[in-house]
Parts: structure tokens; C-alpha cells; sequence
């Protein structure tokens, strides 16, 4: 039976508005695991082709959904479905560390929320070690802008599934299903138009700019969705390109990839598309996640520095270990010259012979 996780204090609206888009809805109970959140199970009527996109009944189908998502994923992350493991910490950002699918940031306290969401997940294979992360990212000091053992420990936390699937229900609960009900109660319904409100409610100040596009180009009801749409897009460029903050000035490009698909008449998000220089296409979005690993098992190889590079969950735990012991080491799954001399330095600091090559017997001291 489908089931959509939602706030609690939005199960009898939420309830309602699946009612209202013709599906039959077998109750609203409070989450095993989340605090404060339900999980909402109904039946989808036959003749409806996909789960209405939050609480609401905008006429988008499942894949003008994942495209509207792949957009800001590609302004986010530079990946049309996100990059999960992505961690940024960029200079002038008031949000500083920053992490996942659509960078959630450490001083908005929203990173803290993810991740213990995620830790709370008797299934999450590196639960316990980020809930002895907790207490110091809940506490927001700046030398986690810095720790690359925190660092690495986020970067392999996306290759677990359950992972993903938080950061998918965190990103849809905070940010996709309040744009949904933003757009719908203003009156805007395109694919498009959606995607717009989205993406401001990720970058912020969506409620500013559209006071102020009100204001300077007159209101939705006044000018239609379209042309607001564009009047909106125009205000927010504006105001991003005289920002105060360096960092949001140079985010001007967003909206100019939202003009170019106006100026397409994109309004219903047709694939293919490209945004960015990156192709959103039904390929693209039914593809594997980039630096996701599920394989190999640690121990079913050794690991050396090879043409072509090795690359794998092996490879990521080994030097997640590595890290942990205090090798200067990104874990990005790769392993190349970098982790052969960290092998070295940890064969050495065994008294064992010093050949960069990770053994079976060496990852399963280290990994376990």
C-alpha cells in the first residue's frame, strides 16, 4: 500500500487534499521512528497515473515532478539527481558546512534535523557514528567547517540507502511540499511556474521577492501565471545581482536558466530538456546517483593503485578507517595515490611490509 511521510500537524489537511484528488486514504499514523512526523497510507484510483505532489491537486504527473527536482538539483549539486554525498563549505556562506542532495546548511540548524533523522533509523549503517557527531553539530562550532573526519563520515554516509531515502523525504517535507502549497495557494499551477517557487524556497526569501514582484510588476491575478512567472524571475535576478552577500550574487544564473525555459515556453517541463549544460532526460533521471557506491564488499579484493583508478564501497570504507586514525584523506571512494600513501603510512606504523597495497587482511583490520 502507498504511503507518503508528512508533519504530523499536517495529517488531517494533508488527508483531506488526498481525499479531494480522488484517492481513498486508509489513515494517518504516527511515525515508528520520527518524531513529530506521520505516515499518511492510501490507495491510488486506477485512473490516476501518479501520486499527487503533496497536499494539493496540481495537475503534475510523476515526471514533471522529478524534473521540476532535478532542476534545482542541478543548481544545488551540478547533478541532475543531486549528489547525496556532496559536502561544501564555501567562503562568505552564512549557511558555511553544507551537505546532501540539496544542501542543507549547518547554521539554519536544518543539517542537525537531517541527520537525526537519519541516526534515529535503527536500519542507517553509520547511524551510531553521526549520533556521536550530534551534540557538536547541534552546537554549530566552526571548527566542523574544517573536519574532514566529519567530512569523510558524511561523504560515505550516502552510499546507504537509507540515507538517500532520508535526505529524499527530508528535501520533500521541508522544502518541495511547502513550494507546492506556496505555488498552489497563489494560484500557479505549471510545471514550470512550480519549479520557480521551489527553487526559492530552497535558496530563500521567496516570500520577499514575491511581495516585491507584486509591488514593482503587479500581481499574479492581474497579469496571469505566465507573465508573473517571468516578472518574478526578472525582480529575483535583480535583487540577487546587487546582494550585499557575494556568494548570493553569483547565483544569478539560476534564474537565468529559469528565463531560457520561459523564453522555450517550458511552461510543462517537457523532456528532454537542458538546464545548465546538463541534460534532463527520462535516462538521466532513472540513472544511479553519482559517488554512490553498493559494491564491493569490503575483503573481496585488495586494493592498489590500478589503470583505471579502483573505485567502490571497499575503497570508501578503507579510507573512511584511514581518516578516522588521522590520515590527511578524502574519502571519495576512489583509490589512487593519495590512499596508497596512507596505506604506507599505516603499514608502517604496524611494522608492516610497505607495499600501498590495502591486502585483505589489512581491510579487515581496518574495516572490520
Amino acid at each position: 500500500m502507498p504511503e507518503n511521510i508528512i508533519p504530523c500537524d499536517r495529517c488531517e489537511a494533508a488527508s483531506a487534499d488526498f481525499r479531494k484528488a480522488g484517492f481513498t486514504v486508509h489513515g494517518c499514523d504516527p511515525h515508528p521512528t520520527l518524531t513529530g512526523m506521520c505516515v499518511i497510507r492510501f490507495d491510488r484510483p486506477s485512473s490516476q497515473a501518479a501520486l499527487p505532489v503533496a497536499a494539493g491537486d496540481i495537475p503534475l504527473t510523476d515526471t514533471q515532478v522529478r524534473t521540476a527536482k532535478s532542476i534545482v538539483n542541478l543548481f544545488e549539486t551540478g547533478h541532475v539527481l543531486g549528489d547525496y554525498g556532496q559536502v561544501t563549505v564555501l567562503t562568505d556562506d552564512p549557511g558555511r558546512l553544507t551537505y546532501g542532495r540539496s544542501q542543507t546548511t549547518l547554521t539554519s540548524g536544518k543539517l542537525a534535523e537531517l541527520l537525526q533523522q537519519y541516526a534515529g533509523n535503527p536500519g542507517a549503517r553509520f547511524g551510531a557514528a553521526i549520533s556521536a557527531w550530534l551534540p557538536a553539530i547541534a552546537a554549530q562550532g566552526e571548527d566542523l567547517d574544517t573536519n574532514s573526519r566529519l567530512h569523510n563520515l558524511l561523504r560515505a554516509c550516502a552510499d546507504d540507502p537509507v540515507m538517500r531515502e532520508t535526505q529524499d523525504r527530508f528535501f520533500d517535507v521541508g522544502f518541495w511540499q511547502p513550494a507546492v502549497r506556496k505555488a498552489t495557494t497563489l494560484g500557479i499551477r505549471s510545471a514550470l511556474g512550480i519549479a520557480v517557487v521551489y527553487d526559492s524556497t530552497v535558496h530563500g526569501s521567496w516570500d520577499k521577492l514575491r511581495k516585491d514582484t507584486d509591488s514593482q510588476v503587479g500581481t499574479l491575478a492581474q497579469l496571469g501565471e505566465q507573465a508573473w512567472i517571468s516578472g518574478y524571475v526578472s525582480t529575483r535576478r535583480r535583487w540577487l545581482a546587487t546582494h550585499s552577500i557575494a556568494i548570493l550574487r553569483s547565483t544569478v544564473y539560476r534564474m537565468d536558466a529559469f528565463r531560457r525555459l520561459i523564453d522555450l515556453n517550458q511552461w510543462g517541463l517537457a523532456l528532454p530538456l537542458v538546464v545548465r549544460g546538463a541534460e534532463i532526460s527520462m535516462t538521466a533521471l532513472n540513472g544511479t546517483p553519482p559517488g554512490c557506491y553498493d559494491g564491493p564488499a569490503p575483503g573481496t579484493r585488495a586494493l592498489s593503485v590500478q589503470a583505471p583508478l579502483l573505485r567502490g564501497l571497499d575503497a570508501r570504507l578503507v579510507q573512511l578507517a584511514l581518516s578516522d586514525l588521522g590520515a590527511d584523506i578524502k574519502a571519495d571512494g576512489v583509490f589512487g595515490g593519495a590512499s596508497a600513501r596512507c596505506v604506507k603510512e599505516t603499514q608502517i606504523a604496524r611494522g608492516l611490509p610497505v607495499t600501498g597495497v590495502a591486502d585483505v587482511a589489512l581491510i579487515g583490520a581496518l574495516v572490520g
